[in-house]
């Protein structure tokens, strides 16, 4: 396992004036993207998340909009999500993405847009045991925020689990927690 700041302190020091370093967090909903991005954050990186640009136009899932337009919504956040990034990168700003990347082809194509903008990128990806997931998950399902907006249930999660393509030679950093 490897120390949360020590990784935190790598990437500071990718910096550079000349370029936009892009983290693109990666690991299933609980696997701790939103922390390890709010503490980027205390080195000048701008947080961009998904959960929360879903939050901001539509509210709660199941609650404030109705089940079946999730997709819908989130592909609209993705939308606008990728817009902000290039302009962070145009402005050479160091930004995290905090999303699940749980596919390689969504990572991929977040990498040619960032490599296409003019950014720099890299792919930390958060590990942890299913078994500490439903323990996080479960007590993140009693807040009521943006990164609790979508409940997930042991189906959901089983789902999640099965559908996850772990990166394998991506140039990932694995952090195992």
């Amino acid at each position: 396992m490897i120390e949360k700041l020590s990784i935190e302190h790598l990437i500071d020091r990718e910096r550079d004036r000349d370029f936009s370093l892009i983290v693109l967090m990666c690991g299933i909903a609980g696997s701790g993207k939103t922390t390890f991005s709010q503490n980027l954050e205390k080195y000048g990186y701008i947080r961009l998340s998904i959960d929360e640009e879903v939050w901001s136009t539509n509210g709660r899932y199941g609650i404030d909009y109705p089940v079946e337009k999730y997709r819908e919504y989130l592909e609209e956040a993705h939308i606008r999500l990728r817009n902000k990034l290039v302009k962070l990168i145009d402005d050479k700003k160091q930004v995290v993405v905090d999303s699940s990347f749980w596919n390689r082809s969504e990572r991929d194509e977040y990498k040619r847009l960032i490599e296409n903008s003019g950014g720099k990128w890299r792919l930390i990806y958060l590990k942890v045991h299913p078994d500490e997931l439903r323990t996080r998950l479960k007590i993140r399902s009693q807040r009521f925020d943006a990164n609790a907006a979508f409940t997930i249930t042991e189906d959901i999660l089983t789902t999640f689990l099965n559908g996850f393509e772990e990166p394998r030679d991506e140039g990932e950093i694995v952090i195992e927690n």
